[in-house]
């Protein structure tokens, strides 16, 4: 039995091959990046280890490597040494960077989740950022790198937001975070992996930062969680105070507006079992015990100074609400309103405890 002939190269056919072009094969050779072909009478031929070298070349300039590192590492595997930890290192590099499946959608279900209207202009959008990945021969399905991401989407529409706004916003926080990312590792370089930079990684070395990388991978994310937890809860609590109490109504005009520069005209809302001697004014009234729970929430929300106020205001939209309801009531069987009924009713309870407290 003979063995089977080599294949052999001209350097045209080994550039279309490979996907490299005639100049760089011969500059690969003038670097020493490429063995020399074998001279054939007047024509150099080429064989199959020339054609996969070209193509280790290419994975490596991918990965990142300059044509220098790449020099070395090709030396080293010729010199016969194990390059298994330099190949689990980029491995490790290239792998996923989140826990995170991807999963698939069908146009239907994905019309669905969007309010059930098509949208073509937003699934275009969708696809441009990476949102949606195009599946080959499926015109009716698509490719969710992120189900998270599209979940939170569908999420927000479903709450109001516009697609347009959350393709503007998505653009907006992906350029914040791509920036963070990119200081994460910068600063990561400068600190862990600066003894493996510069020069082809020995064995142990590229084992070595395979296990960092893969102890420091989850760092990043478990790190933006935490400050986005944090600037969340400093900038929202201040963002909804500002606007919920803006949004307050005023006081009636028969009655003092309640400030807390004005204590006089202030009751002390205090937690279940607390009470506190009316001062002012208006000492005759009572104190309103209300839910520790309650208060504390409050004051967290508005701050300490505008407790008293924000739960009177709440509670006279309450009574203003109950009023409004009350006179779009249908009318009694005797002619009268059911909000004048109420009203009387209620007035005359009032009467009654005016009168019992002596007023």
């Amino acid at each position: 039995m003979t063995d089977q002939p080599q294949p052999e190269y001209r350097i045209e056919d080994l550039a279309h091959l490979s996907g490299a072009t005639v100049r760089t094969i011969r500059a690969y050779q003038d670097r020493g990046l490429l063995p020399r072909p074998e001279r054939r009478g007047r024509a150099n031929v080429y064989g199959d280890a020339h054609l996969a070298r070209l193509r280790q070349i290419a994975d490596l300039l991918e990965r990142g490597y300059t044509l220098a590192s790449i020099k070395e590492l090709l030396e080293a595997w010729d010199a016969g040494r194990d390059l298994g930890g330099v190949l689990g290192l980029v491995a490790e590099i290239d792998g996923p960077w989140s826990d995170e499946k991807a999963s698939r959608i069908g146009r239907a279900d994905l019309h669905t989740a969007f309010g059930g209207v098509p949208d073509d202009a937003a699934l275009a959008e969708a696809v441009e950022l990476g949102v949606l990945e195009r599946i080959p021969g499926r015109d009716d399905e698509f490719l969710v790198p992120s189900p998270q991401e599209l979940a939170v989407a569908a999420e927000l529409h479903s709450a109001g937001v516009p697609l347009a706004a959350i393709a503007r916003h998505l653009r907006e926080v992906r350029a914040e975070v791509e920036h963070i990312a990119s200081r994460f590792l910068d600063f990561t370089t400068e600190h862990v992996f600066r003894p493996f930079l510069d020069h082809p990684p020995t064995e142990a070395e590229a084992v070595e930062a395979a296990a960092l990388i893969r102890r420091l991978r989850p760092l990043a994310q478990q790190t933006i969680d935490a400050e986005l937890a944090r600037a969340m809860r400093t900038l929202a609590t201040r963002h909804l105070r500002h606007h919920l109490v803006e949004s307050l109504p005023p006081a009636p005009a028969d009655r003092p507006a309640v400030t807390a520069t004005a204590p006089s005209a202030r009751r002390e809302l205090l937690p279940d079992g607390e009470r506190a001697a009316p001062t002012g004014p208006a000492a005759d009234r009572d104190p309103v015990a209300l839910p520790a729970a309650t208060v504390r929430a409050v004051r967290d929300l508005v701050g300490p100074e505008n407790t008293a106020e924000f739960i009177a205001a709440a509670a006279q939209r309450e009574v203003q609400a109950r009023t409004m309801d009350a006179l779009a009531a249908p009318a009694t069987r005797d002619g009268r309103t059911a909000a004048a009924a109420r009203t009387k009713a209620t007035t005359a309870d009032l009467d009654g405890d005016h009168d019992r407290d002596g007023g």
